[in-house]
């Protein structure tokens, strides 16, 4: 029996052969990633490298790639000019104090506590206005750190940011914003920003949609910026285009203009002595109409061109306006006619009084005249009396004297409107509708 067997008995020779195999296979698989009993700050030795300065520091630039998931577009402010977005942010870049020993090629992945003890790129959002880290329930942070020193930094962020709205042609507009990336200190020559994958950075959710906007494309672009204190940097654009639903301004303010235009004319077909009805009527589309501008106004910023909507409104705004005027022309020439056709009935009762001798002609009507302005014949016998009351009838019903009969035929057709105002209203049931539907197809093919 051998030494050893013999001095510690058979079974303990077992027990210790067995140990050894198993301590030969535990260092064959062992992976101190996963055994690692001390700080992770350790095994990454944080504290042995100044992580203040950027990776490489003093030689090239650092390439730090970029991608981009799209969470949700949460809102289109047209006061404010500006959107909001949800997003996952992750960047990539390489640095080697970091690395670590593994044979097995196994990432190790911290949350945002060690972020604040290594170098992160500093990028920021251009022309942001608010923006925040997530925290619920702990800092949204995610930092992956790879053997060879690769790393993954994630973070989900909501930032609210400017977009250069043009309302031109509001409410049947496109809308092209743009979240725009860039390092705030480190220019192109220390750090190089740079989409991962180009257009396939950027992820979105088939889920989103706005309630007023279309949301046609997403696309990345980038560029060069330039500072002129600082220098030059790399900056990177995530560009969407919005196109405006517009069945909600359909039913919320040109249904009601159209409709508001259409009951002024109304008044067209109520007759002209009945005053309380037709000013009544015009001043309601007046003042709706006001009101109707007004609101879509208040929720639109301060412009100083017009907008489509502007032109429709006031177009509307005026036709409305001019059927109160067309009643007050109305009404005025009602007023003037009534007033001559008092006067000649007081002339022709004045007249009645007179003797014969009286009664004065210009010389020019021969017997036959008299008696064909009074609507008889040679052959019919009248009384002297009766013939000169008719020609003093016609006469007073005369506006004008022999001398004028020229210019009363070329001023006709003004006279016979002012004459009867019948016509005016008459004229302006075919004019007023035909000229607002060529203004709708005018409009609806310029700017639809």
């Amino acid at each position: 029996m051998p030494l050893f067997e013999s001095h510690f008995g058979y079974r303990d020779y077992r027990s210790a052969m067995w140990f050894v195999f198993c301590s030969h296979i535990y260092k064959k698989n062992h992976d101190v990633t996963k055994t690692w009993k001390g700080k992770p700050e350790q095994l990454l030795r944080v504290d042995d490298h100044d992580f203040t300065m950027r990776p490489a520091f003093g030689g090239p630039a650092i390439p730090v790639g970029v991608d981009v998931q799209v969470e949700s577009l949460d809102s289109i402010s047209e006061v404010d000019m500006d959107f909001t977005m949800t997003l996952y942010l992750r960047h990539y870049w390489k640095d080697e104090r970091l690395s670590f020993p593994s044979t097995t090629n196994k990432s190790m992945t911290f949350d945002g506590r060690l972020v604040k003890k290594i170098w992160v790129p500093d990028v920021f959002f251009v022309h942001s206005k608010r923006s925040f880290i997530h925290d619920t329930t702990t800092d949204n942070i995610m930092l992956r750190v790879f053997p060879d020193g690769h790393v993954l930094y994630s973070m989900r962020i909501t930032v609210t940011a400017m977009c250069n709205m043009d309302f031109s042609r509001f409410p049947l507009d496109t809308q092209t914003c743009s979240l725009e990336l860039e390092s705030y200190a480190y220019t192109d020559e220390d750090l190089m920003l740079y989409w991962k994958n180009g257009n396939e950075s950027l992820k979105t959710d088939e889920k989103i949609s706005l309630s007023q906007f279309l949301i046609q494309k997403f696309h990345t672009t980038s560029r060069l910026a330039f500072y002129s204190s600082t220098g030059w940097y790399n900056r990177l654009y995530i560009n969407f285009t919005l196109r405006r639903h517009i069945f909600f301004f359909l039913l919320q303010t040109y249904f009601p203009a159209t409709l508001m235009v259409m009951l002024s004319w109304v008044s067209f077909w109520i007759d002209r002595r009945a005053v309380p009805a037709r000013v009544s009527l015009g001043i309601t589309t007046v003042l709706t109409m006001s009101t109707i501008i007004t609101g879509v106004n208040a929720s639109m910023p301060r412009v100083s061109y017009i907008k489509a909507v502007d032109i429709y409104l006031w177009v509307s705004f005026v036709f409305v306006f001019l059927s109160v005027l067309e009643y007050a022309a109305v009404n005025y020439l009602t007023t003037v006619q009534e007033r001559k056709e008092r006067k000649l009935r007081e002339r022709f009762s004045c007249s009645c009084g007179l003797p014969h001798t009286t009664m004065m002609l210009d010389g020019n009507y021969s017997e036959s005249d008299a008696n064909s302005l009074a609507g008889y014949t040679r052959s019919q016998t009248v009384t002297e009396e009766e013939k000169q009351e008719k020609i003093m009838v016609h006469l007073a019903m005369s506006n004008e004297s022999n001398s004028s009969r020229k210019r009363r035929l070329g001023s006709h057709v003004g006279q016979r409107i002012m004459q009867n105002t019948h016509a005016i209203d008459k004229y302006s049931r075919l004019i007023f509708p035909g000229t607002y539907i060529l203004f709708n197809l005018i409009y609806w093919s310029v700017f639809s």
